[in-house]
């Protein structure tokens, strides 16, 4: 979309990384003593807004240029993100003739549905429009709002600063008609509460129908394939499938902790070979049987189709959407690979393949319509029976893949930006950031495919539970891609509406359909995203309530050098860090703690960890440092930005990382600070050069020796705060049910933020808080 646009934008990244390396030349030539120049540029500029600027966006997979590098993604990824779309053969057409065909031209109008809704929604929408609305080469949901809480202030968490405008890329270029429009509804959205409360709603909401999506993927296709073997061997029971169904699903789920890049190259061949079995017999079956089904082509069967049929062929809309399911692994998978590799397998191998297996079993029926209900193992010839079969369950196993990978991608997005509660995110490969594992996730995804496979016992009910979720997840994504058309591409209004009246129409019309199936397995993605949408709510709104008490309450800068300049408070040898998640100023606790304990470290050092809306956050821009003056405090704020695709580092590296940037910046900061005071820096030139720059390195050298000593005493001192949210006096019976218990409970039953970054517990030190909300 508006190619123009996006190479204007490319052209000022480079433009923006080209100055910032200049800036860091700069920087060098000052340690060096080689530019007073430069000093005097630096002079002018806050340090923390000099490190800040040097944080550039473009990571991630989606920068890979290395041909080799994307074609091996390309294999991988069909392993990975195309096995529900490629099984979805395997049930489509049972689902949409349930009862039988009526009149053989039903058959015509249901594969022009077919094509057109792969066209239109897998092939133009996903691989070729919201691929390309990755938030620097990460997918999904929660991918798409906070790309959106980027370019605006869309986040309810009120923890922006000046310097995230500079991280964001975001620019309000020269105004036109279109930047208007961008700047209008930016601004609607940024004055909004009510705008900002809906838009994480649906949010949460398409996280969770994923999440659902992740349930029912395995469920429907191990399901689908396994009963394929009652062609060959009619006295197998539905029981004995169900049962058999079950032991391949745990199974499945078990592999899991092995990680997306050994399990992509172990299925990878697999569903290769699935593709090509399935479009080979679709070739075959179309010219053996009724080559003429290539009429479908014309959408005039459609509106026939719609003519005979009227309000049964709305219902079998519910049907028609599941050769759809998978599609949004496209994006949701896109953390694992990369834009270019999803693109290539999908347009050389996924795409043609399913639409010849469509078109081959439309053949066959036009001449065994009576074979409708088991439609795909029936068109496929005798003589290949058996190895089909094995394939087939091979490729149903696999076809999991997709979304519990995207499950486990849009957990760990949720996580970073405070909408789930914290669990243990694994990541399984030290090359791509994005492929991680979520054991907990893993463990309630297995027990809900267990329980629905037993509950269910057939496909017809989950399939219509399955075309909800897909539903949902489809039309939540064509509205956030509306907003980014309109406040990010700044794209013409022209496109958006045909987009809004083909594409997303067609959405609202599944959408519709499938809702009519809601008493018959249709409220079981409901009841997920209820369950999911309350536990992410909960979390999300106890968080931002103690975040909000924090900054409402926290220590100003005046204060924190009272308490650190009073005589009564002891400063004993070592180095402290205090870590809050407030990023505006100092905790409350901080307080409480010296109230309680009179002492403090000859170093501190306030630590605040953020979460960015971006994929992931260099390791040498991850540590943004402030000192807190006088300087003889020795006291320091430091932010730690994290993206939500980076790992917590251990301990040891995070000690090693951070003893290093302070000091880096220790030396910078006395360069800065010795230049001359005066607004005229141009006329300024130093009496000696050499001896202003040999007095200056002796005094940064001294306070980066104090730091050593510091180190050298023993090891640092963990301070953190152990608070404990209740709900204020005068509260309703509501507020203190959600705070008192049911947050609280969460808060309890989840990872503490020591064991995130797994801090030594001998040398941490807990300060007990309660905070009234």
């Amino acid at each position: 979309m508006e190619i123009g646009n996006h190479m204007e934008d490319e052209r000022s990244r480079e433009e923006h990384h080209i100055d910032q390396e200049k800036l860091e030349e700069q920087k060098d030539d000052i340690f060096k003593g080689k530019s007073m120049q430069s000093c005097k540029m630096l002079a002018i500029r806050d340090s923390f807004d000099l490190e800040a600027s040097r944080f550039t966006t473009n990571q991630g997979l989606s920068q890979i240029e290395n041909w080799k590098t994307i074609m091996k993604l390309a294999f991988q990824s069909i392993g990975v993100v195309y096995g529900d779309l490629g099984t979805s053969p395997l049930y489509v057409l049972p689902g949409i003739f349930p009862t039988g065909i009526k009149h053989n031209d039903d058959i015509l109008g249901v594969i022009s549905l077919i094509f057109y809704s792969l066209m239109l929604i897998t092939l133009i929408k996903y691989v070729f429009i919201v691929l390309a609305a990755n938030d620097n080469g990460d997918g999904g949901t929660f991918a798409l709002y906070s790309l959106l809480c980027r370019h605006a202030n869309a986040s309810l968490t009120p923890n922006q600063q000046a310097e995230d405008k500079e991280v964001s890329n975001y620019r309000l270029d020269v105004p036109n008609q279109r930047l208007k429009r961008a700047s209008f509804v930016k601004s609607m959205l940024e004055n909004s509460q009510t705008i900002k409360f809906f838009i994480l709603f649906i949010t949460m909401l398409g996280t969770s129908m994923v999440l659902g999506d992740g349930i029912l993927t395995p469920c429907i296709s191990v399901l689908s394939a396994v009963g394929g073997v009652k062609e060959a061997a009619s006295g197998l029971t539905d029981n004995m499938i169900m049962w058999i169904s079950v032991g391949i699903l745990i199974g499945l789920f078990q592999i899991q902790r092995f990680g997306t890049d050994k399990i992509g190259y172990s299925f990878a061949p697999i569903l290769t070979i699935w593709f090509l079995f399935i479009g080979s017999i679709g070739l075959y079956n179309f010219f053996k049987y009724d080559p003429s089904v290539i009429k479908a082509i014309n959408p005039i069967y459609i509106i026939q189709y719609f003519k005979r049929n009227k309000k049964d062929a709305w219902i079998s809309l519910g049907g028609v959407i599941l050769c759809l399911t998978g599609s949004e692994a496209l994006f949701a998978d896109l953390g694992h690979f990369s834009v270019r590799s999803i693109q290539i397998s999908s347009c050389t191998i996924v795409f043609p393949s399913v639409v010849f297996a469509y078109f081959g079993q439309a053949s066959y029926l036009r001449q065994h319509s009576q074979d409708a209900s088991n439609a795909f193992y029936s068109s496929v010839p005798k003589s290949v029976y058996w190895p089909m079969f094995v394939v087939a369950v091979m490729a149903a196993i696999i076809a999991s893949q997709s979304l519990i990978s995207a499950s486990f991608s849009i957990i760990q997005q949720s996580l970073a930006l405070g909408c789930f509660p914290r669990v243990k995110v694994v990541h399984t490969s030290s090359k791509y950031k994005g492929q991680v594992y979520v054991p907990k996730i893993n463990t309630i995804l297995m027990l809900a495919c267990v329980g629905v496979t037993l509950g269910f016992k057939n496909t017809l009910k989950i399939g219509n539970a399955y075309g909800i979720a897909v539903a949902f997840v489809y039309t939540i994504t064509s509205a956030f891609l509306v907003l980014v058309m309109v406040m990010i591409w700044k794209t013409n209004m022209c496109l958006i509406v045909i987009y809004a009246l083909s594409i997303w129409l067609l959405e609202l019309l599944f959408l519709s359909s499938v809702l009519y199936k809601f008493m018959d397995g249709g409220y079981l993605p409901l009841l997920f995203a209820m369950v999911t949408m309350t536990i992410m709510y909960l979390w999300n709104y106890g968080y931002r309530k103690k975040y909000i008490y924090e900054l409402d309450n926290k220590v100003s800068p005046v204060k924190l050098v009272e308490i650190a300049s009073d005589t009564s408070i002891h400063r004993i040898p070592g180095l402290a860090l205090f870590y809050t998640e407030l990023v505006q100023g100092i905790s409350p606790i901080f307080t409480h703690y010296v109230a309680n304990v009179p002492a403090l470290h000859s170093i501190l050092v306030f630590i605040s960890i953020k979460s960015l809306p971006i994929c992931t956050v260099p390791l040498e821009d991850r540590f943004l440092f402030k000192r807190v003056e006088p300087r003889e405090l020795s006291i320091f704020r430091c932010i730690v930005r994290y993206g939500y695709k980076d790992a917590k580092t251990e301990w040891g590296s995070f000690k090693e990382m951070l003893t290093i940037q302070l000091k880096d910046f220790i030396r910078k900061d006395v360069f800065i600070s010795r230049l001359p005071h005066t607004t005229n820096m141009a006329s300024y030139e130093p009496d000696d050069n050499e001896v202003s720059r040999l007095r200056t390195e002796e005094i940064a050298q001294r306070e980066v020796e104090k730091v050593d000593e510091a180190l050298n005493v023993g090891d640092i001192v963990h301070l953190m705060g152990e608070n404990e949210v209740v709900a204020s006096k005068g509260s309703s019976f509501l507020k203190k049910l959600v705070i008192n218990y049911a947050y609280n409970w969460l808060r309890r039953s989840v990872r503490q933020v020591d064991e995130v970054f797994m801090i030594p517990r001998k040398r941490l030190l807990k300060v007990g808080m309660t905070y009234d909300v």
